[in-house]
């Protein structure tokens, strides 16, 4: 989502979630990891990407694999809300990997969803098969019955219909909007006609003192890539069009059955995405802060319309949060996040805000030559347009994040440079210079220590790092 401009397509969510409640404002909303599946893994578990074991978007990269299936997903939150006789509903995509032969098929449910309608594979708009409570249904490309956002707010509006009234709910839907391949609704497909991504901040910059994957990019971009990221742009922002229907629909069913004042909504997202950036066309997986931020809005009872709030959230904090509201005694849940209920609704409890955060991710590559750009060799991928690789086997980095005192980042990468980048936040908000050789070692050294805590903490140690 564009950071200058995060609600443009989403005017009815802003107005039905953000002005009724709480914001997060955009510097404070964080995913500990900038892709889909390990980021939804850290969603669903409350825990950091070591510690969930889900590392990227393969199958060996544990994404819906079965260490996942035999050690995280057991203790996931639905779970504990099925436990605590939540009727609960999922409609969408789960995991990049759920529904293949190496996942369990689609006869796979995650334990805690009484209804279960989940895409098979990665994101599509038609065209898709689903699990429907692990029985195979297809889909065409038929707009009235196929159109998947459009398909999970109908398949979610039955569910509230049908459920008991004497039983709380939950709800989680996980529309493919904005993901490729950027299929609008076909009332949609000529707004935004004369949109194009913004050129602020690092966009069109070269990735001069970065990792090497930030330095091979063409700077300034080919005509060609600026043409493919502004219609990637357009089309995205197209897509969630859908989405704000989505949410609007929901608000009025909710109202209509007398629960939306007694009912939590939150809206947010996995990760990231930068459209121009660094020269880097389009994707995430990077470690700079178009691809870790993310958008918060909440509402429900007791918290105060109208607010913007500055305390910095994890996306490994939404579990812990919703089981919070739902009242389970969160010292019996081993996760590494932390609740911030407190921050939305101060009268209703008391909590701390973390004075740092874990951002970690693992690479992924091709064994041999991308087909897209085979002239860079083996342990590349993502390489589109115009050969510009946005991934790579050694693309593997941790970074702690700090607020509190400093508003630095500091990261280290798992290649054989053992390459480091630094950035004070306060005075370069765009990460254009990677000051690594102008900070102080000392205040490295503490970086590095706390780095190294961070990357083996297991619940509570997680947030008590000092």
């Amino acid at each position: 989502m564009d950071q200058s401009q995060p609600f443009m397509p989403m005017k009815k969510t802003k107005a039905l979630i953000g002005d009724a409640g709480v914001t997060f404002s955009n510097a404070v909303s964080f995913t500990a990891t900038p892709l889909c599946c390990p980021s939804r893994s850290s969603i669903l578990t409350g825990k950091y990407p070591h510690n969930h074991l889900v590392r990227n978007n393969s199958i060996s990269g544990n994404c819906s694999g079965t260490a996942w299936q035999k050690e995280a997903e057991p203790f996931a939150f639905p779970v504990y809300l099925n436990k605590m006789r939540y009727q609960t509903f999922y409609g969408g995509k789960y995991l990049n990997q759920y529904g293949s032969k190496d996942a369990g098929g689609v006869g796979h449910v995650p334990p805690g969803w009484d209804q279960w309608h989940a895409l098979l594979g990665n994101s599509k708009y038609y065209n898709y098969t689903l699990s429907v409570n692990g029985k195979e249904e297809k889909h065409g490309d038929n707009y009235e019955k196929d159109y998947l956002t459009d398909l999970v707010l109908n398949r979610s509006l039955h569910f509230l219909e049908e459920r008991s009234p004497n039983h709380p709910f939950f709800m989680m839907l996980c529309p493919p909007s904005p993901h490729s391949p950027w299929t609008a609704a076909p009332q949609y497909q000529q707004s935004f006609s004369d949109v194009k991504a913004p050129r602020n901040g690092s966009f069109n910059m070269p990735g001069k003192d970065k990792h090497w994957l930030l330095r091979q990019p063409a700077n300034p971009m080919p005509n060609s890539s600026v043409e493919y990221l502004d219609n990637a742009y357009r089309r995205r922002w197209q897509t969630l069009l859908s989405v704000d229907d989505m949410v609007e629909q929901l608000i009025k069913k909710l109202d209509s059955i007398k629960e939306l004042s007694n009912t939590y909504i939150f809206y947010t997202s996995d990760h990231g995405y930068h459209t121009g950036q660094f020269s880097l066309p389009i994707d995430k997986r990077q470690l700079y802060e178009f691809d870790i931020r993310i958008p918060l809005l909440v509402r429900g009872p007791g918290i105060k319309p109208k607010q913007t709030l500055q305390s910095p959230v994890l996306n490994i904090d939404l579990s812990m949060t919703i089981l919070d509201i739902a009242g389970v005694n969160l010292s019996t849940v081993n996760m590494d996040g932390q609740s911030f209920l407190p921050q939305m609704a101060p009268s209703l409890r008391n909590g701390t805000e973390r004075p740092f955060f874990l951002v970690e991710y693992t690479g992924e590559g091709h064994s041999s030559e991308d087909p897209s750009c085979p002239k860079l060799g083996p342990g590349l991928a993502e390489c589109f347009p115009d050969c510009v690789c946005e991934d790579a086997f050694n693309n593997t980095y941790a970074c702690v994040r700090a607020l509190k005192d400093a508003n630095l980042q500091y990261c280290e990468f798992a290649d054989n440079e053992s390459f480091v980048e630094v950035y004070n936040l306060t005075s370069d908000p765009h990460q254009l210079e990677n000051i690594v050789k102008k900070v102080d070692p000392t205040l490295l050294q503490i970086m590095n220590q706390r780095l190294i805590k961070l990357q083996s903490c297991t619940g509570d140690s997680c947030r008590n790092i000092k």
